[in-house]
């Protein structure tokens, strides 16, 4: 029992952990009230990027950080043409969508002659926990560095959102940007830093996928993880803490999917396949309940505009 308990707890964390970075840069955008539904092509350049350093470095780490330059890369597109252009926040997230695994797919194919491309790095991801430090049942418990990192980066938000002014500043431009121009707050500035923030925290999550879960990238690599973050931003009503552990839940539900899978249940896989978007659903229907956005969310603010 405590095999099994320890493993269901080693999976959750492992599966969240993509979720919960791009949650958190969600969290961050949509503070300073610039909607980013963008965040799955994100992480979908993330993962490739991320998998294409490590192939050609053998460098994991090497990987996951230039995913994050990545993400932040297509994150400033999305910025220029809702911040600056003023667009539709809401077209431009599609956009984005619609170009992170356009381009990943395009550039695979490119370097590799194939959409799937195995990642044979040569010094993983530390494992925090695992074989190594356990034994029995607890070394079901296998957790790499990332599941800390993404801890300490949502306490970290937590304290700078809530416990400083910088914070503060990011807050108020989310609820009233003409107020907090008054005040001297350059808005552009914070919008422009929060949303490439979000790109960068998206890009994390896509190369944890590929580096510290599956060891290559596939079309299908990330295939609604950065839907799944949203909701995890709204079921965690646009905090940091709240936004990881509806990380948390989702990745539970991941967990119940692959102990399932190899059961004597019989369940069939594409039941399996649907559970963590169908609890999505359910989650937002049932427990969310009337959750408030920043009031200035995916709205266009021009200066001197009152």
């Amino acid at each position: 029992m405590l095999s099994k308990l320890t493993l269901f707890i080693g999976i959750t964390l492992m599966y969240s952990t993509p979720l919960a970075f791009a949650a958190l840069g969600g969290v961050v955008s949509e503070r300073s009230g610039v909607t980013n539904i963008g965040i799955e092509g994100m992480m979908t350049i993330g993962a490739f990027v991320g998998a294409c350093v490590g192939y050609f470095t053998g460098s994991a780490w090497g990987g996951f950080f230039a995913a994050a330059a990545a993400g932040g890369l297509i994150a400033l597109l999305h910025a220029f043409a809702s911040i600056t252009c003023r667009a539709d926040q809401t077209i431009s997230g599609i956009a984005i969508n619609l170009i992170g695994p356009g381009m990943a797919l395009f550039f695979c194919r490119l370097l590799f002659d194939d959409a799937t491309m195995t990642v044979p790095v040569t010094k993983k991801i530390p494992k925090l926990f695992g074989n190594a430090h356990f034994k029995g049942a607890m070394k079901n418990l296998n957790v790499d560095m990332t599941v800390v990192l993404v801890l300490l980066l949502a306490v970290f938000l937590w304290f700078f959102l809530y416990k400083t002014k910088w914070g503060l500043h990011v807050r108020a431009v989310g609820e009233h940007p003409a107020a907090a121009d008054t005040m001297g707050i350059n808005v552009y500035k914070i919008r422009y830093l929060c949303v490439i923030v979000s790109g960068i925290c998206a890009g994390f999550g896509g190369a944890s996928m590929t580096l510290a879960i599956i060891p290559q990238f596939t079309p299908t690599a990330i295939s609604g993880q950065g839907f799944i973050a949203l909701a995890a931003v709204i079921f965690g009503k646009w905090t940091p803490h709240g936004a990881y552990g509806a990380c948390l839940l989702f990745g539970a539900a991941q967990a119940l999917t692959v102990l399932l899978g190899g059961s004597a249940l019989k369940v069939p896989s594409e039941i399996l396949a649907m559970l963590p978007y169908v609890l999505t659903i359910v989650i937002l229907i049932l427990f969310v309940g009337r959750s408030s956005a920043p009031k200035a969310s995916g709205q266009s603010y021009e200066k001197g505009q009152r």
